[in-house]
């Protein structure tokens, strides 16, 4: 089923997006993909953060991505660290552009301007001076 809403040379595409965000950064990003409805996405996507481990990094300072297909929804969210320091309207501005090219169809190209726009801030907040070691894996889950 994820053949048909992401190549596989869009999904290269995601996690290239993701490696290049993460290199300056010690923040972790991650990408899920759902088909299933949902009547809360927040607390869907709080669910599969926990499921994911995405609590346990260090610094508390990974993103979630979870776009939930049936629902034509897009949650993100961050860990405690990075929530405290950033804007706090600035995952509503994600979600907004990231959205706009959702409703082009352009999924991968919103999912990557959304992961840049991610490791701006995770690099703003959670620089990393020497290479960073990858706590959680770039590749994209499904449920």
């Amino acid at each position: 089923m994820k053949k048909h809403f992401l190549t596989e040379k869009q999904e290269k595409k995601i996690v290239k997006a993701i490696r290049n965000a993460e290199r300056k950064t010690t923040g972790e990003i991650r990408v899920h993909i759902t088909f299933e409805h949902s009547e809360d996405h927040y607390e869907r996507a709080v669910n599969v953060f926990e499921q994911l481990n995405m609590s346990e990094t260090q610094d508390r300072n990974a993103v979630l991505f979870h776009v939930c297909l049936s629902d034509k929804n897009l949650t993100v969210i961050g860990d405690l660290g990075i929530h405290r320091k950033i804007p706090k309207d600035y995952w509503q501005k994600i979600t907004h552009k990231v959205s706009r090219k959702f409703k082009k169809k352009k999924y991968a190209k919103g999912l990557v301007l959304g992961i840049e726009m991610c490791g701006q801030i995770l690099k703003e907040y959670f620089p990393s001076e020497v290479i960073d070691i990858n706590e959680l894996p770039d590749e994209i889950s499904l449920s």
